[in-house]
């Protein structure tokens, strides 16, 4: 066998197993939600490109391997030239590693393009059934039950129910909208439909089983973080309190919804996030670990 394979061998196991087994119990991805979101997002990627390269590396010989192990670590990419003499293996190596991608890609659009076209259809329903309110910034939905949600991407907007206008207090409803407006500024659906995606794809996989339910709920600590920079934690506590029996459609953001319990223990009992330093220690342990099999193969790759 072609020991090239190592490398993207352990990465795919560090990557899709242990590293999720680590996220999920570690304490500090609540506190720090945004640096737990993008070691997600990381061994994700990872875990796809070491799933692409894995079947390439079997095909190879073992010196055309050697050259391509020493590109990526290079992080150097062959010459224009070099891919017009490419042989028949390594054309077919180079096929399969796309094709590989290309699963997890159209996922990926799949997902994007389903949820837009839920988003549209509903934002033409709110058009017709709504009013947009200038002072607030948000349409307005005539329902008893209170609720704040927001619909990203193009048809980007914020709707507030008039339930939720009775039951919340200026400061309330204020760091509602915050909350909301964060999801969009955030792009947040991006990280939704590629946690959904992967889910969908690699069902088996404790990256994306766990990462399809962790992705979600960092994603609202991230947007709640974000919204204590304009409100007060008991305005966005009580007012996640009174918006958690709130509906919203499955494509949108809700303020409320079933993590709000969790969301408001988190926000009325904060811990210290750490030092920066440890911060970035963390990161630099998180990063090693899952290059740690790459560092070593390639060390004991013949010249």
């Amino acid at each position: 066998m072609n020991h090239h394979t190592l490398p993207p061998l352990g990465l795919v196991l560090c990557t899709g197993f242990l590293v999720p087994w680590l996220l999920m119990r570690a304490r500090w991805a609540q506190q720090v939600p945004r640096l737990a979101l993008a070691v997600w997002a990381v061994s994700g990627a990872l875990f796809a490109g070491c799933a692409a390269l894995l079947p390439a590396q079997l095909i190879l010989s073992s010196d055309a391997g050697h050259r391509l192990s020493d590109a990526l670590f290079l992080l150097r990419l062959p010459p224009a030239e070099r891919l017009v003499e490419l042989t028949a293996r390594e054309y077919t190596a180079l096929g399969t590693a796309l094709a590989v991608l290309a699963v997890p890609a159209a996922g990926f659009a799949r997902a994007l393009l389903r949820a837009r076209r839920q988003r549209r259809r509903h934002a033409e329903t709110l058009r017709l059934v709504g009013r947009y309110d200038p002072g607030l910034g948000a349409t307005v939905l005539e329902h008893e039950r209170p609720a704040v949600y927001c619909l990203p991407g193009r048809a980007r907007r914020v709707v507030v129910s008039s339930g939720a206008l009775t039951a919340l207090t200026p400061p309330q409803l204020h760091a509602a909208l915050a909350h909301e407006r964060a999801h969009i500024t955030g792009r947040h659906h991006l990280l939704v439909a590629a946690a959904e995606s992967f889910s969908a794809v690699f069902p088996y996989l404790p990256l994306a089983r766990h990462g399809g339910t962790a992705v979600p709920l960092l994603l609202e600590m991230t947007a709640d973080d974000r919204a204590l920079r304009r409100c007060s934690r008991d305005a966005l506590a009580t007012a996640l309190y009174a918006l958690a029996s709130g509906r919203a459609p499955r494509e949108a953001f809700a303020a409320g919804g079933p993590s709000a319990a969790l969301r408001m223990r988190r926000i009325l009992t904060p811990q210290a996030a750490g030092h920066p330093v440890l911060r970035a220690l963390l990161t630099i342990a998180t990063a090693g670990l899952a290059a740690a099999p790459l560092i070593i193969a390639c060390c004991s790759f013949p010249n």
